[in-house]
This record gives C-alpha cells, sequence and structure tokens, in this order.
C-alpha cells in the first residue's frame, strides 16, 4: 500500500483503484494515479493498486473465488473492503477490458453497497465516452457502489505518451473528486 500526504485526519482514508488496463504503465494507469493524487491533496490516503495484468495465473486461472491466489484474495478483499473505489479501464471493443470484468465477478454482493466511487476510461476517441455511463457506471450500480456523478474520460489526445497534456482534463479529474469528497 503506498501512502500519500494530505491533510491530517484521524485514519487515513483506504483507496483501493482497480486498473483493467493489459499493460501497465497505460493511459488508464496514469488517470488513476492523477485521481488518487488529487484525492490526497485534500484527504489523507492508504492506496491499494490494483492492477488485473499484474495478477498473475492465480487470478486469471481461477473460476471461483476459492481458487484465486492469496495474494490476489487480499487484493480483492482490500478492494471490497476500502472506503473510496477509483475503478478504470481502457474501452476494449466498447466496454470495459475482460480482465477488468473477471476481476469485478469476484466482488462479493454487496460487499461495495454504499461505497463512494470514482469512474474513469480512456479510449482512442470521444466517440468512446458513453463507455462510462453504459458499461461502467451500471455495473456499479449492481454492485451497489455510490457513484459519483461526475466520472472522468480521456482521449488519445489527452496525452503526450504517458503524460495528461490536456489543462481541461485536469480541470475535470479535480471536479470529480471535488464530488467525491462531497459524498465522504
Amino acid at each position: 500500500m503506498a501512502e500519500a500526504a494530505g491533510p491530517a485526519s484521524a485514519a487515513p482514508l483506504r483507496v483501493a483503484t482497480l486498473d483493467g488496463s493489459y499493460f501497465p504503465p497505460s493511459k488508464t494507469s496514469m488517470l488513476l494515479d492523477f485521481a488518487a493524487k488529487e484525492l490526497g491533496r485534500h484527504r489523507r490516503i492508504s492506496r491499494t493498486e490494483i492492477s488485473v495484468a499484474e495478477l498473475g495465473p492465480g487470478f486469471t486461472s481461477a473460476l471461483s473465488r476459492a481458487e484465486l491466489a492469496p495474494e490476489v484474495l487480499q487484493r480483492l478483499r482490500a478492494f471490497e473492503t476500502a472506503d473510496v473505489v477509483i475503478a478504470g479501464s481502457p474501452v476494449y471493443q466498447g466496454s470495459y477490458t475482460g480482465l477488468f470484468k473477471h476481476f469485478v465477478d469476484f466482488v462479493e454482493q454487496g460487499a461495495l453497497a454504499g461505497t463512494p466511487a470514482l469512474l474513469v476510461a480512456d479510449g482512442g476517441s470521444d466517440r468512446h465516452l458513453l463507455m462510462i455511463d453504459h458499461e461502467l457506471r451500471p455495473l456499479f450500480a449492481f454492485l451497489q457502489a455510490f457513484v459519483v456523478p461526475g466520472s472522468v474520460f480521456a482521449a488519445a489526445g489527452d496525452f503526450d505518451g504517458l503524460v495528461l497534456v490536456n489543462a481541461g482534463l485536469h480541470k475535470r479529474v479535480r471536479k470529480a473528486v471535488a464530488g467525491l469528497l462531497r459524498l465522504l
């Protein structure tokens, strides 16, 4: 777990970031990192980073929760018990990635009930931006998470390599995190 500094509070806010990218570091991981750091500017956080691409065969070969490798189960439990979830995926064939969904399939029913969640996604162009509202938001509604109304989508042109260069995107992340803070 990575610790981020921010204004002092009794206990750090437990934040889990879920990265659905197959090839980290990626634009998705940069969005998640930026959002988590922005949250860390306002509240002291303890962050658990979950990258589905790095979970290995103890995750990808599992067909049930009982088959998950212990280290994968530990990350899953951190996700389920987080105070805040920030989840993101690149757009893949109009939706989130298969490994992202595979991870979410192991989440216990009701574990995220009432948990504030911020959703982010990235795609090749703005034509993909509705993926958040048509795919991610219903998935997290099913999980009973309390999804922040503002989400963040980034297109390829918002980056120079893996660096967020669009000032408007920075503003959208800050606005989404402000919405998340209001939920807390």
